[in-house]
């Protein structure tokens, strides 16, 4: 009797073995890594933020209106409640990422503003917030880059036999990824006329 259940708990690990469970739960935990190291530089822009907004603020007081959108899109981003269960949900993983998208954007165009003040453009603080600004959105597209690939390897073992049918067994599905706002704008290549 001692040799059957032995030789069953054999066969079922080897079974759990060539499931794919435990691939399931490696590649699950890289996406979960990966998310978080991305929620971490989005973190450290929204801190950014305040400081750079501030330092603006003295220079460029007829801004107000660029200085007001980027407090209101780091509010935005702020507001949104972050789990790890939100890149399972699509819906809001768009808003999200269409939060993030908005801070980015506000960003830009007080930077763009920022350039029409020289005296700005000299103060150290302005130079040192916006150098960070930029090395932390270089780490933003690194992050974002590890986590398209882990959520790649999590789809491809979650989709792939016979690990989908564990995959099923236990509830896990595919995980939403990283998505460009206006896909078919970028595909058309841009014009350039040297003509005007």
């Amino acid at each position: 009797m001692k040799k059957v259940l032995l030789l069953t708990l054999i066969a079922l690990a080897l079974t759990f073995n060539g499931c794919g469970y435990n691939s399931i739960q490696s590649t699950d935990e890289q996406t979960k890594a990966g998310w978080s190291e991305v929620l971490n530089q989005y973190q450290r822009r929204a801190d950014l933020v305040p400081n750079l907004v501030s330092t603006v603020k003295g220079y460029a007081e007829h801004e107000k209106s660029v200085l007001e959108a980027v407090t209101e899109a780091r509010s935005k981003v702020s507001a949104i409640t972050i789990t790890p269960e939100l890149v399972n949900d699509e819906a809001a993983f768009a808003k999200f990422q269409a939060a993030q998208g908005e801070l980015k954007s506000s960003l830009s165009r007080l930077l763009a503003v920022a350039e029409n003040y020289p005296q700005l453009q000299a103060n150290t603080n302005f130079r040192d917030l916006q150098a960070q600004l930029e090395g932390t959105e270089n780490r933003i597209t690194v992050a974002r880059r590890r986590y398209i690939d882990s959520v790649q390897s999590y789809n491809v073992v979650i989709r792939s036999f016979p690990s989908n049918l564990t995959a099923k067994m236990f509830g896990y599905s595919t995980k939403a990824n990283f998505t460009v706002e206006n896909e078919q704008a970028l595909a058309t290549p841009p014009k350039v006329d040297f003509t005007k």
